[in-house]
C-alpha cells in the first residue's frame, strides 16, 4: 500500500492517554501499530485534550483538518457526564463534528461515554444511577453518530465488567486506565478502526 493513512485521534483524556507512562501505550499509538500491521502507512496525529467535552471537539477538528484526515477516532463523553451536559446537547455537538469530518472525506469511529459507575470514587449507593446515566448518554451519542455517517465503536459490557473487577486496569488516580487498561480498550476498538481503514482504502 503506497498511500499514507492520515489517522487523527480526538477527544478527552482517554484519547490523550492520561495514565500512560509513554506515548506508545496510548490508544492512538496502539491502534496505529494495528493499522501498520495491516499494511497501512500511518501518519498519526493526536489532537485530544485532557478534560475536553463535546463542546471542545469543534476546535480539535479545526486543528486537524488542515493536515488532512482520512480516519478519525473520537473518544468523548466522560467529562460531559461529570459536568452534567444534557444528552441532547452533547449528542448534537457530536453529530455536527462527525458530519464535518465526513464532509471532509474522513471515516469516523466514535467511542462513546464510558460507564462511570465502575469508578471507585463513585459511592456504592449511586453507582447504579451513574451507570444508567452513562448508558443513556452513550445511547444518545450513538444515535447521533450514526445519523451523521460515523461508526460507533461499541465495546460492550464485558469490558466495563473487567475494569470493575480488576483494580490493576486503573492508574494511580483510580479514574483513568493504566497501560494495561489502555491495551484492553485498544483491543476492543481495533476491529472498528481496522474496518474503517479498510473501507477508506477501498
Amino acid at each position: 500500500m503506497t498511500n499514507i493513512l492520515r489517522f487523527r485521534v480526538l477527544g478527552d483524556s482517554l484519547a490523550f492517554g492520561v495514565g500512560c507512562t509513554s506515548a506508545e501505550q496510548t490508544l492512538g499509538h496502539r491502534l496505529a501499530d494495528v493499522l501498520r500491521a495491516d499494511g497501512h502507512r500511518v501518519d498519526l496525529g493526536v489532537h485530544a485534550v485532557s478534560g475536553a467535552r463535546s463542546i471542545d471537539l469543534a476546535e480539535q477538528v479545526r486543528e486537524a483538518l488542515p493536515g488532512g484526515v482520512d480516519l478519525a477516532l473520537l473518544v468523548i463523553g466522560a467529562n460531559d457526564l461529570t459536568s452534567f451536559t444534557p444528552p441532547a446537547i452533547g449528542a448534537r455537538l457530536l453529530h455536527d463534528v462527525v458530519a464535518n469530518l465526513r464532509r471532509a472525506g474522513a471515516r469516523v469511529v466514535v467511542a462513546t461515554a464510558p460507564d462511570l459507575g465502575i469508578v471507585s470514587h463513585v459511592p456504592p449507593a449511586y453507582r447504579e444511577l451513574v451507570s444508567r446515566a452513562s448508558e443513556m448518554y452513550a445511547r444518545a451519542q450513538a444515535d447521533a453518530v450514526r445519523i451523521a455517517g460515523g461508526t460507533v465503536a461499541t465495546v460492550g459490557p464485558e469490558l466495563f465488567t473487567r475494569f470493575k473487577t480488576d483494580p490493576a486496569l486503573f492508574s494511580g488516580d483510580r479514574f483513568h486506565p493504566s497501560p494495561t487498561g489502555y491495551a484492553l480498550i485498544a483491543d476492543a476498538l481495533a476491529p472498528h478502526v481496522r474496518d474503517a481503514a479498510a473501507n477508506r482504502a477501498a
